[in-house]
């Protein structure tokens, strides 16, 4: 499982971050969730091939940032099509369907697509490089003895 192609595994990768994604409704949470797991593999794919402390920390972050550009083109592709409604002054934003996360329902849907375009791909940057950083911690314990 950790000796295989990149390539592919990025494929799979790309493939259930879009089941992922479906399933949140466009809304990632489950992707964020699902960088957990990300992390993990990541870390211990490189721990076995790389010795080096340095290049596996560069790697992580490198891996980490490849995987959620996926996301984020998938949060631009699902609700970048609905940021002209903020320019057009008949919008309806009352009944779009978002929460009201502020009073005034145009700055709400705003601080929405702020939300799901660009705070939740970068939270899925912090649960897995945090999982790596957590799976490389416990994975030197075990080398130590």
């Amino acid at each position: 499982m950790f000796n295989w192609n990149i390539k592919i595994v990025f494929l799979f990768y790309a493939i259930l971050d879009v089941i992922f994604t479906g399933m949140g409704m466009g809304v990632p949470i489950f992707c964020i969730i699902f960088g957990f797991v990300v992390g993990w593999y990541i870390a211990r794919r490189l721990i076995q091939t790389h010795k080096d402390k340095q290049v596996v920390l560069k790697k992580i972050f490198r891996y980490s940032l490849t995987t959620v550009l996926v996301t984020f083109l998938l949060m631009c592709i699902i609700w970048g099509r609905v940021v002209p409604m903020i320019f057009d002054p008949s919008a309806d934003f009352e009944n779009f369907g978002h929460p009201f996360l502020l009073y005034d329902p145009k700055i709400s849907f705003i601080g929405w697509l702020v939300l799901m375009i660009f705070i939740s791909p970068f939270l899925q940057l912090l649960t897995t490089i945090f999982s790596s950083y957590i799976t490389l911690m416990f994975t030197n314990k075990e080398e130590k003895p």
